[in-house]
């Protein structure tokens, strides 16, 4: 049975935040789909790579929004990654650098704000102040 986390979950609230708003969602919904089933993290390494192909072709381009938008997916992959608890060798490559989930949220902020998202913390409920009830 599929099981998640916190930290996937914020993933997944934030990747859900950006889908309607961006042209290519095809990397956004494989980490969708990810972030909701910790036996699929393990491949989160292989999707990185396929988002960073992408980053270099709109590096190349100077493609600003695509630049922040593949950043994000970049960082959430590698959390993703880093979440998997696979040992390290064999057919798994090493973990990502362990400062990964740090950048999640500052990424997303920054991205929100290219988007022109009017307050760009809503990206995710973290952000937001919860009540005193």
């Amino acid at each position: 049975m599929p099981h998640t986390n916190g930290a996937a979950r914020a993933i997944q609230e934030m990747v859900q935040f950006f889908l309607p708003r961006c042209a290519d969602q095809s990397t956004l919904r494989e980490l969708d789909d990810m972030a909701s089933d910790d036996r699929k993290w393990r491949h989160a390494h292989a999707l990185f790579s396929r988002i960073r192909d992408k980053t270099l072709r709109a590096d190349t381009v100077k493609d600003r929004l695509l630049q922040h938008q593949y950043s994000f997916e970049e960082i959430c992959a590698k959390t993703l990654y880093n979440m998997s608890g696979h040992v390290p060798g064999g057919e798994w490559p090493y973990t990502f650098d362990d400062d990964s989930p740090f950048w999640v949220i500052p990424i997303a902020v920054g991205f929100a704000r290219v988007l022109g998202v009017e307050d760009p913390f809503s990206v995710s409920s973290l952000l937001r102040p919860r009540s005193s009830s």
